[in-house]
C-alpha cells in the first residue's frame, strides 16, 4: 500500500460539501416529495415520505416490520478510513431511530476513479465495514459508479416488532425533549476546513460521528417513549420541526440546556459554521420564534448540520429520568433534557 499517497490525497477538496451538510435544503426537498406520497395505497407500508420520519418501514407480518433506509455523502473529512466510518454509522442510526436492529446493508459507492489511488478507496470501505461489523450486520451487495466526487453511503435493512416503530406523529402534548448527543459537528467541520482544528478537536468529532446509535433499539421498548428521531442534516431545530409536524405540536426548546462539544463550544461563539446553517433557517426559519435574550450563536448551533448526529426522543415526563439512565449506561453521556412538546401549531419556541 502507497502510504505516501493515502497521507497526501484531501478528500474534502473533491466535495463542494460534506456530510449531511451537503443535503437539499429542507423546503426544496418538500417541494419535490410533494407529489410522491404513497399513503393508502399499500395498506402495509407503515412509514412512507408522508411525516418525514427516517426510514420507511413496512409490516411483514404481526411480529415483524422491515426498516429501509438509505443514507451516503461526499467527504466530510480528509481521512479515507474515518470517512468510511462516519458515512456508515450515519446510514444504520435510521435504524435504530425507528427503533429497529439492523440485519444488513449494501453499499453505494461513487469515485472519481482517474483521480484517487486504489488505496484510498478501498480504505474507504473498510471504514464503513468496520462499522458495520460493529453493528453486527454484513454489507451484502451495492451499486459503484464513476463520478467527479467521492460519495459513500449504505442502504440499511433492520427489523423491528410493528408495535415499537417509533413515528414523528406518535409524540404527545407533555412530552419532555431528550437529545443523545452534543451538538457542533458542522462547526467542527468548518474549523477543519480552515485549517484551525485540533488534534484534540478532531478527535472529539471523530468519536461523536462514529458511535452508532444503538440505545434506539433499547429505547423502543420503553413504554413512556413516544417518538425518536435523528439529528443530522437539517440541524436539530429541522428535526424538531419535523416531529413538532408530524403530531401538530408546539416545542419549546432551552438554549443554555443543549449539550454543545467541548471543542466546538469556542468555534460557534466566534460565528464558525457551514454554508448550511444559513441555508437551514431560509427553509424553516418563519416556524422558529426566539426570544430575545437568546444570543445569535445558540440559534446557529441549533441550525448546525449534524453529520451523525444524537437522537431527539420525545417521552412522558415521568420516563425521562429512565431514558437518561439507559444513555448514560450505553455510552450517550452527553445525554439532557432539552425541551418539550405542547399542543399548539407546529412551531419551536425558543427560550434562554
Amino acid at each position: 500500500m502507497d502510504t505516501q499517497a493515502l497521507e497526501t490525497v484531501k478528500l474534502t477538496r473533491f466535495s463542494h460539501g460534506g456530510g449531511c451538510g451537503c443535503k437539499i435544503a429542507p423546503k426544496l426537498l418538500s417541494e419535490l416529495l410533494a407529489t410522491s406520497g404513497v399513503n393508502g395505497l399499500f395498506p402495509n407500508l407503515m412509514v412512507g415520505v408522508e411525516t418525514s420520519d427516517d426510514a420507511a418501514v413496512y409490516r411483514l407480518n404481526d411480529q415483524q416490520a422491515l426498516i429501509a433506509t438509505t443514507d451516503f455523502f461526499m467527504p466530510i473529512v480528509d481521512d479515507a478510513f474515518d470517512f468510511g466510518r462516519i458515512a456508515a454509522t450515519n446510514a444504520i442510526s435510521d435504524v435504530y431511530a425507528m427503533g429497529g436492529t439492523p440485519i444488513l446493508a449494501l453499499a453505494i459507492v461513487g469515485m472519481p476513479i482517474n483521480m484517487l489511488p486504489v488505496e484510498t478507496m478501498q480504505q474507504i470501505l473498510a471504514g464503513g465495514a468496520s462499522v458495520c461489523q460493529a453493528a453486527g450486520i454484513p454489507i451484502a451487495g451495492g451499486h459503484s459508479i464513476d463520478s467527479p466526487e467521492p460519495i459513500y453511503g449504505l442502504v440499511a435493512l433492520g427489523l423491528a416488532h410493528p408495535d415499537r416503530i417509533k413515528r414523528n406523529r406518535d409524540a404527545r402534548d407533555g412530552d419532555v425533549l431528550i437529545l443523545g448527543k452534543a451538538l457542533g459537528v458542522g462547526i467542527l467541520s468548518a474549523a477543519l476546513k480552515k485549517g484551525e482544528l485540533s488534534d484534540a478537536g478532531y478527535a472529539e468529532m471523530i468519536a461523536t460521528t462514529t458511535q452508532l446509535n444503538t440505545v434506539g433499539a433499547t429505547l423502543a421498548t420503553m413504554p413512556g417513549v413516544h417518538a425518536l428521531t435523528d439529528v443530522t442534516g437539517f440541524g436539530l431545530l429541522g428535526h424538531t420541526l419535523e416531529m413538532c409536524r408530524g403530531a401538530n405540536l408546539t416545542a419549546t426548546l432551552e438554549a443554555d440546556s443543549l449539550p454543545v462539544l467541548e471543542h466546538a463550544l469556542p468555534f460557534a461563539r466566534a460565528g464558525y459554521g457551514p454554508g448550511a446553517i444559513e441555508r437551514n433557517w431560509t427553509s424553516f426559519g418563519e416556524s422558529v420564534n426566539v426570544a430575545a435574550e437568546v444570543p445569535d450563536w445558540q440559534v446557529r448551533l441549533m441550525l448546525d448540520p449534524q453529520t451523525s448526529g444524537g437522537l431527539l426522543v420525545a417521552c412522558a415526563p415521568e420516563a425521562a429520568a429512565a431514558v437518561l439512565a439507559v444513555m448514560q449506561v450505553e455510552g450517550f453521556t452527553a445525554a439532557s433534557t432539552i425541551g418539550r412538546l405542547k399542543a399548539g401549531a407546529p412551531v419551536i419556541d425558543i427560550v434562554p
